[in-house]
């Protein structure tokens, strides 16, 4: 110890550590992927191709780097899909070199396992449920790991970290377990499973933040480019082989992209110039719609969301 003279006093400085708040969301969702590796037995991640399931799949990769990600990557496939996600899709899965389980909505209606809708507002979206719980209990999934957030929809907001599914794949709100200090119960009986939504408190800010802090590659449907499309029910619906045009409706060239992804049937567009992600950041830092706002999927009710989500969706 050093000897002070009289009148000398000693300031002791602590180095403080401190986090950024995406730093807090980052640090917490890899604690739950990890969670879902120690108490689960056959975990796999719900991948759509949209960014939600990208940051999630790079958590992931974060989570357990050097190893490889140590779970499958479930995809349902509609058959309705923007071909830019599909390729996206396929390349992801080559360079990280994990295996992907592809769950048919045509194989489950060629089975008659599911339903086609008719009609000019039809869409294969709903089809999606009995094609991902059959995925699920052919692999044996007892954790599907999602990329829903809590600020995206009213049913989402209801959901925990930890969502337990019955042994018909259904979700009860209700009953869903206490999560405090951040423990995690997935105990569950034989046929049960759980959903886990390790972003559910970031926001669509927070994605866009992180995306463009840790160069996250995505699809090049988020960024502006020029595309056929008709104005219905508030957005621009792109033009395919599934769409069909009501009377008076005509298409028309324009320069947009979309905030959020899904079938190409219900997929709407906003006219934007947004081709970076720097302006990306600045144009939904300045929006005040939501992002599913252009989602046809989600206007069908107020409670669509829920509904489906009661019945196994996403």
């Amino acid at each position: 110890m050093c000897c002070l003279s009289s009148g000398q006093k000693v300031n002791y400085m602590h180095n403080k550590y401190y986090l950024t708040s995406l730093q807090e969301l980052e640090s917490e969702a890899i604690y739950v992927i990890r969670e879902v590796a120690a108490q689960f037995d056959r975990p796999a991640i719900l991948f759509s191709g949209g960014k939600d399931s990208i940051v999630v799949t790079h958590l992931a990769k974060k989570a357990f780097w050097p190893a490889k990600i140590p779970m499958p990557l479930i995809h349902i496939d509609t058959g309705h899909n923007f071909i830019e996600t599909i390729e996206f899709r396929d390349k992801l899965v080559e360079d990280l070199g994990v295996q992907l389980i592809v769950g048919s909505v045509q194989e489950a209606i060629d089975k008659g396992r599911a339903v086609e809708e008719m009609g000019i507002n039809a869409s294969r979206n709903e089809l999606q449920i009995v094609t991902l719980l059959d995925a699920i209990e052919r692999h044996k999934i007892d954790a599907a790991i999602g990329g829903a957030r809590r600020d995206e929809e009213k049913a989402r907001a209801k959901e925990r970290f930890f969502s337990h599914r019955d042994e018909f794949g259904q979700w009860d709100p209700k009953n869903q377990r206490p999560e405090l200090w951040n423990i995690f119960n997935g105990r569950k009986r034989m046929g049960e499973h759980f959903r886990v939504f390790p972003i559910s408190n970031w926001t669509e800010m927070d994605v866009w933040n992180y995306i463009a802090q840790e160069k996250i590659a995505i699809p090049s449907l988020y960024f502006a480019h020029h595309r056929d499309a008709v104005f219905r029910d508030g957005s621009w619906l792109p033009n395919s082989e599934f769409l069909t045009l009501r009377e008076g409706e005509k298409l028309e060239l324009k320069y947009m992209r979309f905030r959020t992804l899904g079938d190409i049937t219900i997929t709407g567009g906003i006219e934007s110039e947004a081709d970076t992600i720097e302006k990306i950041v600045m144009e939904v830092s300045a929006t005040r719609s939501t992002e599913r706002g252009h989602r046809s999927d989600d206007k069908r009710s107020d409670t669509s969301m829920e509904d489906r989500k009661r019945q196994g969706y996403f």
